[in-house]
C-alpha cells in the first residue's frame, strides 16, 4: 500500500472513473499489477485491500490512474487476463465514486455516451465527422424541439467503448462542453436536478436541458387520454411498460423502422413514467411499429403496450377521413401481407421484412449443433445481462454458433448465467466476439467464470 490510500476522496475521484477496481488471485502482488497496468498510463496509486488480521491479500485491490480514458483502456485491455502463469484470470471495473450510494461498480454502458453542445445548423452528420476521430461512434442524436422540429444546440453520441468516450471528452474541443451522459433516475424526474446537486444546466454550464437525452418539451404536453380506446390513426405512438424501460432502449427497438422524429418520455408530477411517445415523419412507418411491436416482450417477459395517439393534424374534413382510411387500409394489407423492406414513392415506409428472432451489433456465425449433454465441461463463461436476462433459447441461438456449446444455466432471480463448453477455444471465440454486446435490447458482459469450488475443503480460507 502507498501514499496513494491516504488521499482524500476528492483526490480518489478526480477525474471522474480514473480508479479501477480488481478482482484477482491473492498471490498477485502490487508490483505485479503497477508493472502490468503501467503501460496504459500515468498511474497515481495502487492500492491492495488487505485482512486486518493476517495481513494477506484479499485478491482485492484499487488502481489509480492520472486520466479517465487511461482507466477505461486499461479496463478494455486486461478484464479477463492473467498477469502471472498460474493464477486465475483478472476481473477488472471501472471502481465507483467514494461518494456515491451505489453499491456496484460503474457499468459499461454508463461510460459510453456523452453530452455535447453543438451550433443548432449541426446535422448528424456534422456531429459524426466531429467526433469520429476520438473512435468507433454507434450512433448520435441531435435534441429537438418536438414542436418546430428545431434543433436545440444540443445532443450527444454514443461510442461504442468507454475508452472513445473518455477520449471524446478529454480531446474535443471546450467550446462543445463534452460531459458524460447519465440516465435519469426517479429523483432527477421529479425536481430536474442531478443527486450530487445543482441543475443539468450547472453541468452544461449555461444552457440546461432536461437531463435525460430524449426528452423533449413539457411532459404534460400531452392532453389526458385514454390512449388503449383510441381509434385514430396517426404518426404518433404512446408506448407503456410494466417493467422500467429506459427511454433509450425504447427509443433503439422503435428505430429498427425507419422514420423516427422523436422519442419523449412521459412522466407525471411524481416522476413515475406514464409511457413514451414516439412520433414518426410517416403513416407507413407508425403503423407498422403499432402492428408490429404492440404485445412485443422487452424486455423479455415484458409486454409493451403500443397506441396510437393525437398528433395534432386536422382530420376532421370528410377528405381527410378518407385519404386517413385509404392509407390505413394500404398500410395494414402491407402489414399483414409481410412484404420485403421498401419505400413508397412519397418517401413513406411501407413495411420491412418480419423482425429477425435475434437482434445484434454483432455479425453473428451461423448455427451450429449443441455437444452431447454427457460432454465434458472444458469452459465455463459468466454473462451478466443489463437489464434483465435473455431467454434460454435465444441465448442457445447466440452462444452455440462458436461451437460446443453443452447448455445454458441461468441463475434463478439473478441477471447472469453460465454458458458451458466442451472446448475452450469455443468459449475464447464467443467470449471475445459477445462481450459488452447487445442482443434483442440486453447488453452482456461475458468473462471467464471461476472455476467450480470442488476442492475448497482442501483449504481453509484465509479471510
Amino acid at each position: 500500500m502507498d501514499d496513494y490510500s491516504k488521499q482524500g476522496p476528492e483526490n480518489l475521484d478526480e477525474p471522474p472513473n480514473s480508479r479501477l477496481f480488481l478482482v484477482t488471485s491473492r498471490s498477485v502482488s502490487e508490483d505485479v499489477i503497477r508493472d502490468s497496468f503501467s503501460v496504459f498510463g500515468d498511474i497515481q496509486g495502487v492500492w491492495l485491500v488487505k485482512d486486518k488480521q493476517t495481513k494477506e491479500s484479499k485478491g482485492v485491490s484499487y488502481v489509480k490512474f492520472a486520466k479517465s480514458s487511461q482507466a477505461c483502456l486499461a479496463m478494455e485491455e486486461m478484464h479477463g487476463k492473467c498477469l502471472t502463469e498460474g493464477t486465475k484470470p483478472i476481473k477488472v471495473f471501472i471502481a465507483q465514486s467514494r461518494s456515491s450510494a451505489r453499491h456496484r461498480d460503474v457499468e459499461d454502458e454508463e461510460l459510453t455516451r456523452i453530452f455535447v453542445m453543438i451550433p443548432k445548423t449541426f446535422t448528424e452528420e456534422d456531429i459524426k465527422d466531429t467526433f469520429k476521430d476520438y473512435g468507433d461512434i454507434e450512433y448520435c442524436v441531435i435534441i429537438k424541439n418536438k414542436f418546430t422540429g428545431e434543433s436545440k444546440g444540443l445532443g450527444y453520441v454514443r461510442y461504442y467503448k468507454p475508452s472513445q468516450a473518455a477520449i471524446a471528452i478529454e480531446n474535443c474541443d471546450r467550446g462543445y462542453r463534452a460531459i458524460l451522459a447519465e440516465p435519469r433516475t426517479r429523483t432527477t424526474a421529479a425536481d430536474g436536478e442531478y443527486p450530487s446537486g445543482g441543475s443539468r444546466a450547472d453541468h452544461m454550464g449555461g444552457d440546461g436541458f432536461n437531463a435525460y437525452p430524449f426528452t423533449m418539451g413539457d411532459p404534460n404536453s400531452y392532453p389526458a387520454t385514454d390512449y388503449r380506446s383510441s381509434d385514430v390513426i396517426t404518426r404518433c405512438l404512446m408506448v407503456s411498460s410494466r417493467a422500467p424501460v429506459t427511454q433509450e432502449q425504447i427509443y433503439a427497438l422503435f428505430d429498427l423502422i425507419p422514420g423516427v422524429d422523436y422519442c419523449d418520455l412521459q412522466r407525471d408530477s411524481y416522476g413515475l413514467s406514464k409511457g413514451t411517445v414516439i412520433r414518426y415523419n410517416n403513416l407507413g412507418s407508425a403503423v407498422y411499429a403499432k402492428e408490429k411491436l404492440n404485445g412485443f416482450e422487452y424486455p423479455p417477459g415484458n409486454r409493451l403496450a403500443v397506441n396510437f395517439i393525437d398528433d395534432g393534424e386536422d382530420r376532421t374534413s370528410p377528405v381527410g377521413r378518407m385519404a386517413m382510411q385509404f392509407v390505413a387500409a394500404q398500410m395494414m394489407s402491407t402489414v399483414w401481407n409481410g412484404p420485403s423492406s421498401q419505400k413508397s414513392s412519397q418517401g413513406g415506409y411501407q413495411g420491412p421484412a418480419p423482425m429477425p428472432r435475434v437482434q445484434t451489433d454483432v455479425s453473428l456465425p451461423s448455427l451450429k449443433k449443441l455437444a452431447p449433454p454427457d460432454s465434458k465441461v472444458k469452459e465455463r463463461l459468466f454473462v451478466v445481462f443489463t437489464p434483465s436476462p435473455l431467454p434460454q433459447d435465444v441465448l442457445e441461438d447466440v452462444y452455440c454458433r462458436y461451437g460446443s456449446l453443452i447448455e445454458v444455466h441461468l441463475v434463478p432471480g439473478r441477471k447472469v448465467g453460465y454458458m458451458k463448453y466442451a472446448e475452450k477455444q469455443c468459449a475464447d471465440d464467443a467470449m471475445a466476439a459477445l462481450h459488452g454486446r447487445t442482443i434483442n435490447g440486453v447488453r452482456m458482459k461475458v468473462m471467464l467464470a471461476d472455476p467450480p469450488r470442488e476442492e475448497s475443503h482442501k483449504r481453509p480460507r484465509t479471510y
